[in-house]
């Protein structure tokens, strides 16, 4: 398959939490890193406040301006130059990406299936997913998981601040295919906050 016509389907999911919360996105193989950050965001529902990075085997890709140089160790690709079809190449591995150094949420990506292009689809699309995003700055894994916790038995002592805080409209079971899929359409993207600056 010529890497023009690359889609790769991508099962994008944080570990640590049962039941799941994953989405799965078709993006295009020309698309960057940095695109595909953005695409991640829209469809986890993340505000991007917070540095990144992905991991690909061995080699980081972050974006230029958060790169800082160790000896001995390889300098990072920028992610606003380098494409997944440079990255993958084409197979069907597994890679990570890291949102928040601070809460140090990591996401698996897996290369589910590598696919052509579908000349009447707009990319990227996201194909499913369960679950709402965690809430930012909650503290990662184990501040999420205290989270629910707090909210969902009303004896607990925090159970009324935690509600003030996330708002008791927030449904962590919620989940919105066709609003993630109209927030991917490149007229609708939001560009990036802290990332970009």
């Amino acid at each position: 398959m010529a890497a023009a016509a690359r889609i790769y389907q991508l099962r994008v999911a944080l570990p640590h939490i049962a039941p799941p919360i994953w989405r799965r996105i078709e993006v295009p193989g020309a698309m960057t890193f940095y695109d595909l950050h953005d695409a991640i965001q829209t469809a986890m529902g993340w505000e991007d406040d917070h540095l990144w990075a992905f991991y690909v085997e061995k080699t980081e890709v972050s974006p230029a301006s958060e790169q800082l140089d160790f000896p001995g160790v390889p300098r990072a690709q920028p992610a606003d130059e380098t494409t997944l079809d440079q990255m993958l190449a084409g197979r069907r591995i597994k890679f990570r990406y890291v949102y928040d150094m601070g809460d140090d949420w990591l996401h698996e990506i897996a290369v589910e299936k590598v696919l052509s292009v579908q000349p009447d689809v707009q990319y990227p699309r996201c194909t499913g997913g369960e679950r709402a995003c965690p809430p930012e700055d909650c503290g990662g894994f184990p501040g999420y998981l205290h989270l629910l916790e707090a909210m969902t038995d009303p004896k607990h002592p925090e159970h009324a601040e935690m509600l003030e805080w996330v708002g008791e409209e927030w449904d962590p079971e919620a989940f919105d295919l066709d609003a993630v899929n109209t927030a991917l359409q490149p007229r609708r993207r939001r560009t990036g906050k802290k990332a970009r600056k």
